[in-house]
């Protein structure tokens, strides 16, 4: 099969801990098991990652810098943080998979100048500021800033994917047998000059999510796993019972209760996969990429054959209780 297998940011960095490139590093190790499974039982498989910490903190050390007469965009910054990813997940999948070709690939990601989200800016980026610090931003540097908790901090376009540019370099590499990791943080925002065909950089984040959607269906892949910190997605989420779902159909997943800012955008790129390909879609842990593909974990997504309503098993009871809420950092 040929697989797209999306990290969550738990992959490099928990809420609360320390950006530390050790940190991040421990956990791209253990991530590495899990992809390298995959790769050992038959399957292509194209690897994408957040990169929500990553980015926030290039961005506020941009910020910082006395060096600089303007802060880098957020383009040049989500290049950065592909290149940083990338090399940890290639080094670790090499270690793991001695003789197998792994290639981390710069990929951009195209966006419509028109889409609504440049007049409504609304993904997160960066730390907490206050009222002074965003008052003064909001003056000197244009930002655009919302109320997230007691703090104020940054928000930014968050676009609609409409392709993936590096689509034909991602299927050439497959078709040597190599291992492929692409479009991470959502890919670098860019628009297309209509008449010259030119590429231009935008102060933008992709959702990550989204954008390993299109990346699957542009590569006709037989499935796309998002792979996060939960063992599936819940019912009942935020209440003292919430229900591990193990399957469902696009509808009865878009219909759940979601945070917007962790599982939602999960749930509708899942959804959305399967709507438009009728392959399979999964949601599963990190540790266990082949059980979530297999079906033994997870929360695995197609739709109802021959638009039949399908049973939503749910596990019972006495199933082990796990955190339903999400640990990874927003962008």
């Amino acid at each position: 099969m040929r697989i797209v297998a999306a990290l969550g940011g738990n992959a490099l960095l928990q809420r609360g801990e320390h950006p530390d490139a050790a940190v991040q590093q421990h956990h791209v190790h253990d991530a590495a098991r899990s992809l390298a499974e995959l790769v050992t039982a038959g399957h292509e498989v194209v690897i994408t990652h957040g990169n929500g910490p990553q980015i926030g903190l290039l961005a506020e050390e941009s910020e910082a810098d006395p060096a600089l007469t303007v802060p880098y965009p957020l383009d040049v910054l989500g290049a950065q943080t592909q290149g940083m990813i990338g090399t940890l997940l290639a080094r670790e999948l090499m270690d793991r998979l001695p003789g197998r070709a792994v290639t981390a690939l710069v990929t951009h990601t195209e966006v419509d100048p028109h889409d609504p989200a440049f007049r409504r800016p609304g993904k997160f980026i960066g730390g907490q500021l206050t009222d002074q610090q965003a008052r003064t931003m909001e003056t000197e540097r244009g930002w655009t800033t919302a109320r997230d908790g007691a703090r104020l901090r940054r928000v930014v376009p968050s676009p609609q994917p409409k392709a993936i540019i590096e689509v034909p370099a991602v299927r050439t590499l497959l078709a040597t047998g190599a291992v492929v990791i692409a479009a991470g943080g959502g890919g670098i925002p860019v628009t297309r000059d209509p008449y010259t065909g030119r590429l231009r950089g935008v102060e933008a984040v992709v959702d990550k999510d989204l954008t390993a959607a299109l990346l699957a269906r542009q590569l006709d892949a037989d499935a796309l796993l998002i792979l996060t910190d939960v063992t599936h997605v819940f019912t009942h989420y935020g209440t003292a019972h919430p229900g591990p779902l193990v399957t469902a159909t696009p509808e009865r997943l878009r219909a759940l209760d979601l945070p917007e800012g962790s599982m939602r955008p999960k749930a509708d790129a899942a959804a959305t996969f399967a709507e438009q390909t009728g392959r399979i879609a999964a949601i599963g842990p990190l540790d266990n990429a082949l059980g979530t593909l297999l079906g033994t974990t997870g929360t695995t997504v197609r739709t109802a054959p021959g638009g039949a309503k399908p049973e939503h098993e749910v596990l019972p009871a006495g199933t082990p209780a796990h955190d339903p809420a999400e640990t990874h950092t927003t962008v």
